[in-house]
């Protein structure tokens, strides 16, 4: 069979609505069984192939009898995935020949050094089998018009919910090659009904729609999904991107180095963890053992299909507060408000939590306020924050009030000249920490 004959097969489902229900509805007994079931077989596919992890898990003796055998297995960082033997920007945990993997992508970079990231076309097709549960959320169909509003360079993005839309048998609509207007464009001619982008570009997009005379709210967009970056579960955030467009929007939760793990609550709470994809684990804050109920803890993950780039226990440094048996219909984990921030992002300002997001939400609840960068800075032995505003009223002490007022600390706010601020179509870059500067 020829790579040629594997990305056409990749461009099919394998999975159904009803399955994916019933993988939802397993009781947390039967979903264990299931994890472990998956698990040993990764393990068995990968093992003694992928040198990452037989040099990690000579002591092991698999298969595994419990989930509970996961506590002895080490941990996996980005930084182990970054130092690779052979050389150049592969990540060190392929399995196979490189002559084996037909995609090539990379990491954005947002966090360091690019790192390649590659999947042969099983690896393609779990990518594409585990968008449907966010496509579900979505309640997309195949009478629905995609545009994916992205550069479809080597970073990751969205390429893989271009493939998972296309075997949902949606029209795909790329947009990569346009600026924004051109995009805007695009998606009034062909009467687009569903936006991929991030938080940061569908607010970006519906302000250069409004510069240029463009009605967002009344194209045929009637439902957003954002993934990337923290937003699409944040509710000001949320609700101001679906009162621009007139449409619903729906978070998305992935990395490159994982895949897709994450897909919208209906209710709008959070994110659930696909559970029967990854093995998901939440480190406590305050004490680095395993977190209860609501307590804000950092998401551990093991895939479960991805047998070219496993990942086993990493590290995500994403902070969620886990929530279980909220819904009858879904026994998978909810993580309540989605992804909260990243642990390195976490500041200790006068001895108050605070995350760049919880700034960003009450920011997003100005709608004159366009766009904004927080600076970390540090001021003798703590942290510091000071935020630059876009804001057509050009009041910036309404805004430090308001973050007084909400987060019980004094912000520097300072209001600059609209259109001087960057704007993003990928990740956004709107936390700049200087705090390790001297």
């Amino acid at each position: 069979m020829t790579r040629g004959t594997c990305v056409i097969i990749a461009a099919m489902l394998t999975t159904t609505f009803d399955e994916r229900r019933r993988l939802e509805q397993l009781p947390p007994v039967e979903l264990a069984d299931h994890q472990l079931n998956r698990l040993n077989a990764l393990l068995g596919r990968i093992l003694p192939h992928n040198r990452f992890y037989t040099e990690r898990m000579t002591d092991i003796a698999t298969p595994l009898s419990s989930l509970e055998q996961l506590n002895d297995l080490p941990f996996t960082f980005k930084d182990d995935l970054v130092n690779n033997p052979l050389g150049g920007d592969f990540a060190s945990n392929v399995t196979f020949p490189i002559e084996q993997y037909v995609r090539f992508h990379r990491t954005s970079g947002t966090r360091g050094r690019p790192m390649v990231v590659l999947d042969t076309a099983d690896d393609w097709q779990w990518w594409i089998d585990t968008w449907q549960f966010v496509f579900d959320a979505a309640e997309l169909g195949p009478e629905d018009r995609v545009m994916l509003a992205f550069s479809f360079g080597p970073f990751i993005g969205f390429w893989s919910a271009h493939d998972a839309a296309i075997a949902r048998g949606a029209l795909v609509i790329p947009g990569g090659g346009l600026n924004t207007i051109g995009r805007l464009e695009l998606i009034r001619s062909s009467r687009t009904s569903t936006l991929l982008c991030t938080p940061s570009y569908a607010m970006h997009m519906a302000e250069a729609a409004q510069d240029n005379q463009i009605d967002a709210a009344a194209l045929d967009v009637r439902r957003i999904i954002v993934a990337g970056e923290p937003g699409g579960s944040i509710p000001s955030i949320r609700d101001r991107i679906g009162a621009a467009w007139n449409a619903r929007v729906i978070d998305q939760g992935g990395a490159s180095e994982l895949g897709p793990w994450g897909y919208a609550d209906p209710a709008g709470r959070g994110l659930y963890v696909n559970e029967s994809e990854f093995i998901a684990e939440f480190l406590s804050v305050e004490t680095g053992q395993a977190a209860g109920e609501g307590e804000l803890s950092e998401l551990v993950l093991t895939t479960l299909g991805r047998a070219g780039s496993p990942v086993i226990r990493y590290r995500t440094g994403d902070l969620v507060r886990p929530t279980w048996n909220v819904d009858g219909d879904n026994h998978f984990v909810l993580l309540d408000g989605g992804v909260l921030g990243r642990c390195d992002d976490m500041m200790i300002i006068r001895g108050v939590n605070v995350f760049p997001s919880s700034v960003e939400q009450i920011l997003r609840s100005f709608p004159e306020v366009i766009e904004y960068r927080m600076t970390a800075l540090r001021d003798g032995e703590m942290d510091a924050l000071s935020v630059e505003i876009e804001d057509r009223l050009n009041a910036p002490e309404r805004v430090a009030k308001e973050l007084q007022l909400r987060l019980g600390l004094r912000v520097e706010v300072r209001a600059v000249e609209i259109g001087s601020l960057p704007r993003f179509e990928t990740n956004g870059r709107r936390f700049v920490d200087r705090r390790r500067e001297g």
